[in-house]
């Protein structure tokens, strides 16, 4: 009698319609660096696909982001796990900004239900049983830094950014990036980057300790050219600074614009890069793989368990006051000017003035597009 396996696995959301934020969950065939698919083994490739809105995840995609690490943890011929997002322009964005504004601003509990399923995505990719390859497509800001963060390695297209927004949009980056980017960069690069919300090329991310490896996307002329707007053929500066991963100014970034122009983005070295670490990952004892994995895990795991309950109890009532307002700002002001007058808010609340629903719109109102008719 042939053995027969349990089924360990949970539900499985319907596949949604094409155009709508959605999770694609594929099991692809492990591949040779020849392009020889073994007749077994597979890799799963788990997509945040909602390419109009930078793969921001909705309150669904993140359910489905659980099932989808939990079913590829328990598939048996999987080698590893590719999490990546849709398009060539973002990885993830973070949440979803429009959800947050029109429905959870105001609604703390409501948030605080919303943060559970967060932090459970995170857990799930820390807890998945397959090494976890983020392959960066684009963007890497917010929580999709944080998540990207949760995952084993990351491999980047150098097109990419990657940085925080919470301080400037009306939130704080708890959903992982304050217990793991100092764990990747160290204690003073992490806080410029949480606090400051500026962000770093994947030069100089690479620099700093936060990938494993960064390829080149720009084709020009045939060519593969790094990304023309950040130093990458020098290490140090005049004054003996590093300048490897950092912006061009001046007539250098002029000439970069212009060649950034007149290429095309090319992921497939990308997908060559992430290949190759599958391949690599493929030819160990997999059982050994699996401990090493959550041994290393345990440090992020220490600071992950011990802060992410109260950050979420914290999160959610933060959407009472700055989340309210800085969500409702990004979502209703105009598309260059999404962001409050920071210096009149810290005047006013200087001067005593609390908390209200008067506050918030007088700090939104001049951000909103002016109606068709006065333009």
């Amino acid at each position: 009698m042939p053995f027969a396996f349990h089924d360990h696995d949970l539900p499985v959301p319907p596949p949604q319609p094409d155009g709508e934020a959605r999770v694609l969950w594929e099991r692809l065939p492990l591949r040779s660096p020849d392009g020889t698919p073994d007749p077994e083994l597979k890799v799963v490739r788990i997509t945040l696909d909602n390419p109009k809105q930078f793969n921001s995840y909705t309150t669904a995609m993140v359910k489905a982001v659980i099932l989808g690490f939990r079913r590829a943890s328990n598939d048996r011929a999987c080698v590893a796990v590719v999490f990546t997002g849709g398009g060539d322009r973002a990885f993830c964005t973070g949440g979803n900004t429009a959800e947050y504004a029109t429905y959870y601003a105001g609604r703390p509990e409501e948030y605080r239900q919303y943060m559970r399923l967060f932090n459970d995505m995170v857990s799930a990719i820390l807890a998945c049983d397959k090494p976890v390859i983020c392959r960066v497509n684009g963007m890497r800001i917010a929580g999709g830094q944080e998540i990207g963060m949760a995952c084993d390695f990351s491999i980047a297209q150098d097109l990419a950014t990657f940085g925080q927004a919470g301080p400037r949009h009306g939130s704080a980056p708890d959903g992982g990036s304050t217990d793991f980017l100092p764990l990747f960069v160290g204690i003073e690069a992490a806080m410029e980057s949480c606090t400051l919300c500026e962000t770093w090329s994947a030069h100089k991310a690479l620099r700093l300790g936060l990938l494993s490896r960064v390829v080149p996307a720009l084709r020009v002329d045939g060519e593969f050219v790094p990304n023309p707007l950040v130093v990458t053929d020098r290490w140090l500066g005049e004054a003996g600074r590093p300048t490897f991963g950092e912006p061009r100014g001046g007539a250098d970034r002029v000439a970069g614009k212009e060649l950034l122009s007149r290429g095309a983005v090319d992921l497939g070295p990308l997908d060559e890069a992430v290949d190759e670490l599958v391949w690599k990952l493929a030819h160990t004892m997999p059982g050994c793989l699996s401990k090493t994995l959550e041994s290393l895990r345990k440090h992020k795991l220490e600071h992950w368990d011990r802060n992410r309950e109260s950050n979420r109890a914290w999160l959610a009532l933060n959407m009472m006051t700055e989340g309210r307002t800085g969500f409702r700002a990004f979502h209703e002001g105009d598309r260059n000017r999404r962001e409050i007058d920071f210096l009149d808010l810290r005047r006013r609340l200087a001067r005593g003035e609390p908390w209200s629903e008067k506050l918030t719109e007088s700090l939104i109102a001049p951000l909103r597009p002016a109606p068709a008719e006065t333009r």
